[in-house]
């Protein structure tokens, strides 16, 4: 096991690593390809069958206490994340590729061949899953609501006792009534996008719903969902979104993107038999060495 390359100037003994295959990427791609600005070239470290695509980083940017720095910035945490994906997508010229979790960092390429080798047959595993496999985003979101009428809410904030107040109460209770059924209506709706489309899916896995801060719209997001498709499937799968979205479904609205490499079900620190479940994997590892 060795690295093929010889760790570049300025990168004094940490690798950030990508992804791993089986299949090395075209080298003229990957010399192309960019990862980190702050850098050198992307290169291999081979490990036994396997390869890791790594780039040599700068101690001082990406050592624990910086790089923990670093990623509670917004810009810099967006930069690492688009330096990351370009690095996996540079891995995925050729074959099926485990991402690893952003800023997987290792002191020195024995330590990062070291991490692959210990991992072998657990990531063999997983390239055997994700072969001619791609993921698909779905998030549903309930349909959005129109707005409190906070003018009759304030005129009536102060009702008391009698006619008006009890008119009040009872439009209060109705309104509210009226919000959890609309709710129930639309998480059915989305359990039912779900299970429409598990039909064409290998595995399913859910994330957490993002917040209404991170959509940009007022209702909020009910499913957060990543399907594993087959590639050979891949026409039914779209035909069932197609599907979906065509039919009348006035309780949610449906965003879907894809293919996308299978990021959700790439743990490569988990059994890849043990189930879709899983949870998303972690943002970054720590410095290894």
């Amino acid at each position: 096991m060795s690295g093929t390359t010889t760790a570049g100037p300025g990168a004094p003994g940490i690798v950030c690593a990508f992804a791993v295959t089986r299949t090395p990427p075209d080298a003229a791609a990957l010399a192309a390809a960019r990862g980190h600005e702050e850098g050198g070239p992307l290169r291999l470290v081979r490990a036994g069958g396997l390869c890791l695509v790594v780039q040599d980083v700068p101690a001082a940017l990406f050592d624990q206490e910086a790089l923990t720095e670093r990623l509670n910035r917004p810009g810099d945490l967006e930069r690492c994340a688009r330096a990351h994906h370009r690095g996996v997508e540079a891995a995925a010229g050729r074959g099926p590729v485990v991402p690893l979790p952003m800023a997987t960092l290792y002191r020195g390429d024995p330590t990062a061949a070291r991490a692959v080798t210990d991992r072998r047959e657990a990531l063999e595993a997983l390239l055997d899953r994700l072969r001619d496999r791609t993921e698909w985003a779905v998030k549903v979101h309930a349909a959005e609501a129109p707005p409190e009428p906070a003018a009759e809410a304030g005129a009536q904030a102060g009702a008391g006792a009698g006619a008006g107040g009890r008119a009040y109460l009872s439009r209060v209770s109705a309104r509210r009534r009226d919000r959890q059924g609309a709710h129930d209506r639309a998480l059915a709706e989305a359990e039912a996008v779900d299970a429409e489309l598990r039909r064409y899916a290998v595995a399913a896995t859910r994330h957490r719903p993002q917040s209404e801060r991170l959509t940009g719209h007022r209702a909020p997001q009910l499913l957060n969902v990543a399907y594993l498709v087959e590639d050979a499937r891949r026409a039914a799968f779209t035909g069932a979104l197609a599907r979906i979205a065509a039919a009348r479904r006035p309780a949610v609205r449906i965003d879907a993107s894809g293919p996308w490499i299978p990021y959700s079900f790439a743990r490569w620190d988990e059994d890849p038999r043990s189930g879709p479940e899983a949870p998303a994997a972690p943002d970054r590892e720590e410095v290894r060495s």
